[in-house]
């Protein structure tokens, strides 16, 4: 497949998947921001904010289970390259670096989580 149907433009505001959504694909921005997000409605709650370079949609790729959130562009002209189940598993074997980053990324963003998790509950 020609690498340019793999890239998506998005204007801010647009939808690049919804939370429950079914999805076996991860995400890669190339230009722009990208917002996770809970919506509940009209409300919605950033969780993170990500810019060139990072990327979203993994656990979907990796588990197959539903998108545990919203991805929104955040900026005009933003680029995502989606990367589908076979490829990532492809890039995975083939590429150990490429492996190691998906790594280094889920574990940074579990302590994250965890950090949050923490604090509310020492809150209670």
């Amino acid at each position: 497949m020609a690498i340019e149907k793999c890239i998506n433009e998005f204007d801010i505001g647009d939808v690049i998947f919804e939370e429950a959504s079914t999805g076996r694909e991860l995400f890669d921005v190339l230009d722009g921001q990208v917002e996770i997000a809970r919506v509940d409605g009209t409300r919605k709650t950033v969780i993170v904010t990500l810019g060139k370079g990072e990327f979203f949609g993994e656990m979907a790729v990796i588990d197959g289970s539903s998108r545990s959130a919203t991805a929104i562009a955040a900026a005009p002209n933003t680029r995502v390259m989606r990367i589908n189940h076979a490829r990532f598993v492809y890039l995975v074997s083939q590429q150990p670096a490429f492996a190691l980053m998906i790594m280094d990324a889920l574990s940074k963003r579990l302590r994250a989580s965890n950090d949050i998790n923490y604090r509310a509950a020492a809150n209670l």
